[in-house]
């Protein structure tokens, strides 16, 4: 991939000029990884206008470097930032990912310049969106397999490791993040975490997980039930599942952020649970779970084409329960993509 990683690197040049630097020190990990294909726990990467950099990074790594980046001079040091800091006049640095007293050390000539690769990598190329695809297809098939053995007395907690279990099992790197599993009242939080509490007849599960394909997240939530359903909750799965519709058919390049968040958040208000539903719409996904751009009611920006988000509206009642549904999707000119293919009617188990 090092014609790919170049161009990365050429498109991050591009914007330098604007912010009145000549390089950008680039120390955060998974930027690192997106310029230069190299994994690792203590790298840097300075790069210059013309897309050209310096690597730097501890004898750990130099032979995997050396292998991977063959197109990028690399430095051997421990102190990674000091090492490419002096080769250029004025390097803009990741301010965001170090710690003030780290800034401070680097000298007087540094500039802060902003999340300039997050910006870069909103947008992905061919290669990014299949390795997405190949994620969301591994979750797909877990869910699958797991949801059909979910009986009443399994806890939340057994579930979730057998999602996790499932995706390793077909060919997943790992979870793409530690997964949900909230049945029953304790649906109404949206980020609970799986428990010993043992699913029952008459609950609603919700199970939000993902698998990792070649360093890219999946992520996708499903609202299942478990024997007979009550009318609210029918009512209340057919509420989300028009929301959620609402917001993936506002997906196109172009497209407000606020706008998006906003086609599906008027429908659930409309059904008088406007304050039940507080988180943003979804998210960016790629790289790291969570990234730009996010879909919420103060979102500014709009969508470009081939963006991978999320879109995965919630109501929760305390006490009672919640239901989310979630896809992974990429805009697309003709209309979106959706990557996660999971059925969204309500499976009553």
């Amino acid at each position: 991939m090092t014609a790919t990683h170049r161009s990365r690197r050429e498109r991050l040049g591009a914007l330098l000029a604007e912010h009145d630097v000549d390089a950008l020190l680039v120390t955060r990990g998974v930027n690192v990884r997106y310029l230069t294909g190299l994994v690792s726990s203590n790298a840097a990467v300075l790069v210059r206008e013309d897309g050209s950099a310096v690597l730097a990074t501890d004898s750990r790594y130099v032979e995997t470097a050396e292998r991977v980046c063959p197109d990028v001079e690399i430095v051997r040091r421990r102190d990674v930032a000091a090492a490419l800091v002096t080769r250029a006049a004025r390097p803009g640095v990741e301010a965001h990912d170090m710690s003030v007293a780290a800034f401070r050390d680097l000298g007087e000539h540094v500039a802060v310049t902003g999340r300039l690769v997050e910006a870069v990598r909103v947008v992905k190329d061919e290669q990014e969106i299949e390795a997405l695809r190949t994620a969301c297809e591994l979750t797909d098939r877990a869910f699958a397999g797991v949801v059909e053995t979910i009986t009443p007395g399994m806890t939340e907690r057994q579930i979730a490791r057998a999602l996790e279990i499932r995706m390793m099992e077909l060919g997943a790197d790992k979870p793409a993040f530690d997964s949900i599993v909230a049945s029953g009242p304790n649906g109404s939080v949206p980020h609970h975490s799986p428990g010993d509490r043992p699913v029952a007849r008459g609950d609603l599960i919700t199970m939000d997980f993902g698998a990792l394909h070649d360093g890219y997240h999946a992520d996708m939530t499903r609202t299942v039930a478990l024997g007979p359903v009550a009318d609210w909750q029918r009512e209340l799965y057919e509420l989300v599942a028009a929301a959620q519709l609402a917001g993936v058919g506002a997906v196109a390049p172009g497209a407000g952020l606020a706008e998006v968040d906003a086609a599906a958040r008027d429908v659930i208000a409309a059904a008088g649970h406007a304050d039940r539903f507080e988180h943003g719409l979804g998210h960016g996904v790629g790289l790291e779970i969570h990234e730009d751009p996010f879909l919420r009611a103060s979102g500014a920006g709009r969508l470009e084409d081939r963006v991978p988000i999320t879109v995965e509206p919630g109501v929760y009642l305390p006490g009672r329960g919640g239901v989310r549904i979630e896809d992974t999707l990429v805009t697309r000119a003709g209309g979106p993509e959706l990557l996660t293919r999971t059925t969204k009617e309500l499976l009553v188990l």
